[in-house]
């Protein structure tokens, strides 16, 4: 085809403005599924997607209109997945920039923006949910003019529920966003975006072509790792994978290599042809994790299955990271990292559902730069590893830049909320009438994982939203706080705390746990441990058997005898006792924070 009737674009946009809507719409109008075959959220295949209603990973499919070829990026929302965003935009010449009129420009509008005029690329202005009983057209039509210095005219609008001003999307597309760049080069140069993995194919890569041809059967290789491969299938999405005979310079497609050994393909990497190697295509750069929590199989014998199965995942999900740790009290497991909240619950849940694995996962925490009176220096991942504070000379912590974009009426509010949680506030400004504020603010990464986002949201009836890039190491005035459950200490249970915080996270743990913790046979101590003492206790009543319930009358000394006897039973049973926490317990705790 030629590659002057090709368009390559994406959708950027907050979270829940409704991507896949517009996508579905596209779908329709389009022809590319029929209608008897249509369904809500085409492009969201994990079972994930569907129920929470959020795009979790970016989706390729190739749509024709008017004789021209549309290639779409059907890219996540939230925060914690924008790496996957910035892959897409590598792929792509142009995006559609989606605002939702009910709800206005919010922060990850600013944050995929951004990336997006980072990577050069013609922005398209779309307001969506105009068919909306409340939508705010007109006032979201001026943000966006604000936004991007541009005319009333140039912002288009649509409803990815009625379809209306879809047609017209479509043709602005085709007429706003470039064809892809000619080059000179004949040779098969591709761009790794994402890649998949699948038990009978092995690692199917997807990549953008950016110059020469790819038929099935070619012999091809890796830039990056040299590894030699035979394109058992090339094709395209339709959304579905459907098998061409071959993809041109400036297609989106995929290649199934066969390779079924892990680290061999990498996104961001070239595919080339070995006997006429191209330069590398300029790729990404690899994400470092913000959270860490440790994941452990609750049956050991769950080892090798659990290691195999962050193995597949790590081919569907290059963003997360991890390595083999082991504890004492909870075995084998291994230490990874994310993106963020959201991110460490999708792999999480992904891991129970997709490998039916049973897990403990650990406290989220963030990393730490510890120097300790020796003058040496240690870089800590994990809560239980934080040193004990006699040891610790300075602490040091990741702080981010962040922005919080609200209706003008909860600025006052949220003043001493983010005094609260430590954030140092910078300027606020006024746009869309000055009747919404942009609040820029830096604030320690620690903080927004102490329930920042449910509090944000709660104290601004849903209005606010929040975006964030990393900043600078700063010092900390933070302590390790353990929690014993029956005199043991319970490493999954270990937190970092800000010192000023410490009594009052201490209590308020204790008291958690005491509701959550299933009733021993024995009288049990629940116990918060700072600055090498106690520093707040509660009991956990046993379980009582009336041992005097069948006798009546006689002496009072049989009933003496027998409970003196219970009495010395029980203190044999303290002594080997174990404990003996659920499940269950382990999940509503790192759920709950």
């Amino acid at each position: 085809m030629d590659a002057k009737l090709i368009r390559n674009f994406s959708i950027i946009a907050h979270i829940d403005h409704g991507k896949s809507t517009l996508s579905d719409r596209m779908l329709e109008v389009t022809g590319t599924i029929e209608a008897r075959k249509m369904r809500d959220q085409v492009l969201d295949s994990m079972e994930l997607e569907k129920e929470r209603g959020i795009t979790i990973k970016m989706t390729p499919v190739r749509m024709q209109y008017r004789g021209y070829q549309l290639n779409l990026i059907d890219t996540p929302g939230h925060i914690d997945f924008s790496y996957e965003v910035s892959r897409a935009l590598k792929a792509v010449e142009g995006s559609l920039l989606l605002v939702d009129a009910t709800q206005g420009v919010q922060a990850q509008t600013l944050t995929t923006l951004t990336m997006a005029r980072e990577s050069g690329l013609v922005i398209i202005p779309v307001i969506t949910k105009i068919d909306a009983h409340h939508a705010r057209v007109d006032e979201t039509k001026l943000e966006l003019c604000e936004l991007l210095d541009c005319d009333e005219r140039d912002i288009l609008a649509v409803s990815g529920k009625t379809g209306e001003g879809v047609e017209t999307l479509l043709a602005h597309i085709i007429e706003k966003v470039p064809p892809p760049k000619e080059v000179s080069e004949k040779a098969p140069q591709a761009l790794v975006f994402d890649f998949s993995y699948s038990n009978h194919k092995g690692v199917i890569v997807y990549v953008r072509l950016f110059s020469g041809s790819l038929e099935k059967g070619d012999t091809l290789a890796f830039s990056a790792s040299g590894k030699q491969f035979q394109g058992l299938e090339v094709g395209v999405f339709t959304p579905e994978a459907t098998p061409t005979d071959t993809l041109v310079e400036g297609q989106i497609g995929y290649i199934v290599t066969g390779i079924k050994q892990p680290g061999i393909a990498s996104v961001g990497d070239t595919i080339i042809d070995p006997k006429h190697p191209t330069p590398s295509l300029p790729g990404y750069q690899q994400p470092a994790p913000v959270v860490w929590a440790s994941i452990y199989p609750e049956s050991q014998d769950d080892f090798d299955e659990l290691r195999m199965a962050l193995g597949r995942l790590r081919l569907s999900d290059s963003a997360f990271s991890y390595e083999e740790e082991v504890s004492g009290a909870l075995g084998r497991g291994y230490r990874c990292g994310f993106l963020g909240m959201l991110h460490l619950e999708i792999i999480t849940e992904r891991l129970r559902r997709e490998f039916d694995l049973e897990l403990i996962v650990t406290l989220p925490s963030i990393t730490y730069e510890v120097t300790l009176r020796d003058k040496t220096t240690q870089t800590i991942y994990s809560p239980h590893l934080f040193p004990d504070d006699g040891s610790v000379q300075a602490v040091r912590e990741p702080w981010v830049q962040a922005a919080i974009i609200t209706p003008l009426e909860y600025v006052g509010t949220l003043q001493p909320f983010l005094f609260g949680h430590e954030a140092e506030v910078g300027d606020i400004d006024h746009f869309g009438g000055a009747d919404r504020s942009r609040i820029h603010f830096l604030i320690p990464l620690r903080e927004l994982m102490r329930g920042f986002f449910d509090d944000l949201k709660s104290l601004t009836s849903g209005y606010a939203s929040i975006s964030y890039s990393g900043g600078e190491m700063r010092g900390a005035d933070v302590v390790r706080l353990d929690m014993l459950v029956g005199d043991e200490v319970v490493p999954a249970f270990t937190r970092v705390i800000s010192r000023r915080r410490l009594q009052e996270e201490a209590e308020t743990f204790v008291d958690k746990l005491l509701d959550l913790l299933p009733r021993q046979q024995v009288v049990m101590k629940i116990q918060a441990r700072a600055l090498g003492r106690i520093i707040a206790s509660r009991t956990l009543k046993a379980f009582r058997k009336d041992v005097t319930g069948y006798l009546y009358g006689g002496d009072i000394t049989r009933k003496m005898k027998l409970l003196e006897k219970q009495k010395k039973g029980k203190k044999k049973m303290r002594e080997h006792a174990n404990v003996n926490i659920p499940h269950e317990v382990f999940l509503k705790v790192m759920r709950q924070g």
